[in-house]
């Protein structure tokens, strides 16, 4: 049932609407609303957890000017001159401005020189109580729009805001300290380089020996984990599934959803319209387009678009380091959402996703802090590179990542299609701002402190990198940041170990260093090639060639599960057509290998350097596939009532 289905039932019941409150019943005696639309928003109301007038200005039904003047009209208060920019008061004792934009409340001097309190509504002011300071709350109210409240908070606290964004990390949990001994830093690498070069002109053999042999430990032991997980993934019993919640339910939250935005002008059109089809109650949904302050060709993209009530752009003043999760960080306070979404400039989720994902944490343990939807693309075919990277993603978020998490280890976020309870987020501290993969990073920072992530069956569509330099520059900066992850959180190895338990601990260890040292070490996994095909191989002087070609079988083998994982996971009916691609994975994993290396010359020069992703590159817009598990059913445009999509993960 849509708006037009509620506004005819609306109009079919009494003329005059149920009580209710007092600038509703004005708005409809000067014409701007009927008293139908006011029907309608207390159906929404009855299902959502906000007020009456956000939801009449969400759907569209009145001006938020509106609704400000006869509030302020009726309570006997000022109404703020909209003309005039806010100016803020100095308070007798510091404040947190972060606190002020969370409640989008604030101290601002009038035009005549009195110091108000601006609330957007009168009605705030008692959930105030305790939360502000007792001399900012002595202030008489004013009312003022809460986006105009917290473009005033943010310009006069700018250095303070901007420099909290770059620092809300613990220290201990945050490779920021790393800029301030880049000497020591260089000077260890280049002993390393050198104690290296050195051992492999005086012993070459044994060094190659070395090398090949963690690289072969390191691939049992990541054929052992995938093999797990795989294993994990196919036994989950059907109670793991996502189900819709069935029975009374509880009213829908608030969500926000942070969309960080650099240079994204062939895909903003796109990605309002793709927005504007989530079905989440538009009245609960508040999507923040985060910009930086010097991109000026997207602020001007932006501007010539016609945003929704519901949508609207907070601009990140510039400053070091220039990171999405920076942005992030500074967008988190403007946000009114109790639950924390993230998309990225190119994203095309399912409508009902955030539905499903609002239900899920009504019924999910406390520990159940994030959510992480799958990833998917929508230009799979648009040429060998892109169809590779389309079975990677299936694999890792369809089969190895719900695997992890059913063996009960702590799992990498994906950097999209993340949900978090808000308040966890910012007892965390946010994101890194200097950890350029904030999502792995956060993943098991949430883990050390007795959290949990879960997997949820909504899929979100994403462009495929499907240029091969790109693609490398891309992953390079995946690999920079599992690199300064592993070493972050690794400076007080007991303390991590007592923090995650043995197991979590150790599947740590096994994701890390096990991936790391694939990418890094592959060309000497290459060389059993050479004993596959009866060639000469550099350790024939230490080795019998039996134990080679045990070894090259070995290594062999483990390619033929990793193909048939693969195969496994595009099985899905709208996958399918990615099967006779699986064999030739294996020319496309030694791409990693160059993007490592290129990883870790910048990690030793550039260790923040954001290397941007273009987006807007593919040939095809249209919705992403899913595994054809599954059914989609009609969803209002309220979101109120729908059938929930039920997929497999």
């Amino acid at each position: 049932m849509g708006v037009s289905e509620l506004r005819s039932l609306a109009t079919q019941d009494e003329a005059t609407p149920r009580h209710c409150p007092p600038y509703a019943a004005e708005l409809v005696r000067a014409g701007l609303l009927t008293p139908a639309d006011v029907t309608l928003a207390q159906m929404v109301e009855d299902h959502c957890d906000t007020s009456l007038g956000r939801i009449l200005y969400a759907e569209g039904l009145v001006q938020e000017a509106d609704i400000l003047t006869a509030e302020a009209a009726l309570s006997g208060i000022d109404r703020l001159d909209p003309m005039q920019p806010l100016q803020i008061a100095e308070t007798p004792d510091p404040i947190d401005p972060r606190l002020l934009l969370k409640h989008r409340a604030a101290p601002v001097v009038t035009a005549s020189g009195e110091q108000r309190l601006a609330l957007g509504s009168p009605s705030r002011r008692d959930a105030m109580t305790g939360k502000l300071p007792d001399a900012i709350l002595a202030l008489p109210t004013a009312v003022a729009p809460e986006s105009a409240i917290q473009e005033a908070i943010a310009t006069f606290h700018r250095e303070a805001l901007t420099t909290m964004a770059q620092s809300r990390v613990d220290e201990k949990e945050s490779c920021r300290s790393w800029s301030a001994n880049p000497t020591y830093r260089l000077a260890g690498v280049a002993f390393g380089v050198v104690a290296l070069v050195l051992l492999t002109l005086l012993f070459p053999p044994l060094v190659f020996g070395f090398l090949l042999g963690w690289a072969g430990f390191t691939l049992i032991v990541a054929a052992l984990l995938r093999v797990s997980a795989f294993v994990a993934h196919l036994s989950r019993p059907e109670r793991d599934r996502t189900r819709a919640p069935s029975g009374p339910q509880a009213r829908l939250p608030k969500v926000s959803v942070l969309v960080p935005l650099f240079r994204e002008t062939e895909i903003a059109h796109a990605l309002i319209t793709r927005l504007s089809h989530l079905t989440y109650p538009k009245s609960l949904l508040e999507v923040i387009l985060i910009l930086e302050e010097e991109d000026d060709t997207t602020r001007k993209t932006l501007a010539e678009i016609d945003l929704p009530p519901w949508m609207r752009a907070v601009i990140v003043p510039d400053g070091q380091p220039r990171t999405k999760p920076r942005a992030m960080n500074y967008a988190l306070d403007f946000c009114h959402g109790d639950i924390i979404g993230i998309f990225d400039a190119e994203d095309d989720p399912d409508p009902d996703q955030i539905t499903m994902v609002a239900r899920r944490f009504q019924t999910a343990p406390r520990e159940v802090a994030c959510l992480q939807g799958i990833l998917d693309y929508y230009n799979p075919k648009q040429n060998w590179l892109a169809r590779c990277f389309t079975i990677e993603y299936a694999t890792w978020f369809r089969v190895m990542l719900p695997g992890l998490a059913r063996l009960g280890l702590a799992i990498p976020l994906g950097g999209t299609t993340l949900y978090f309870r808000r308040d966890v987020l910012e007892e965390l501290g946010g994101w890194d701002a200097h950890n350029v993969t904030e999502d792995a990073d956060l993943g098991f920072r949430l883990a050390r402190h007795g959290y949990r992530t879960e997997m949820i069956g909504t899929v979100t569509g994403e462009e495929a990198n499907c240029r091969l330099w790109p693609w490398v520059k891309q992953r390079s900066r995946w690999l920079k940041g599992y690199m300064t992850t592993y070493l972050v959180h690794m400076r007080r190895p007991r303390l991590l170990h007592r923090q995650l338990g043995p197991w979590k601990f150790w599947g740590f260890q096994a994701h890390f260093i096990t991936a790391l040292s694939q990418f890094f070490l592959a060309p000497f996994l290459w060389s059993f090639w050479l004993v596959l095909f009866g060639m000469p191989h550099p350790l024939d002087p230490l080795l019998p060639r039996d134990i080679l070609m045990t070894m090259g079988k070995l290594f062999l083998a483990v390619e033929v599960i990793n193909i048939l994982i693969y195969t496994s996971a595009v099985s899905g009916r709208f996958h399918r057509h990615l099967l006779p691609w699986t064999p030739l994975m294996h020319f496309y994993t030694p791409l990693g290998t160059i993007a490592a290396y290129k990883a870790l010359y910048e990690m030793v020069f550039k260790p923040f350097f954001w290397d941007k992703t273009q987006h807007g590159l593919s040939l095809s817009t249209g919705k992403p596939a899913d595994d054809g598990t599954g059914s989609k059913g009609a969803v209002n445009l309220t979101g109120i009532q729908f059938e929930a999509r039920h997929k497999r993960l």
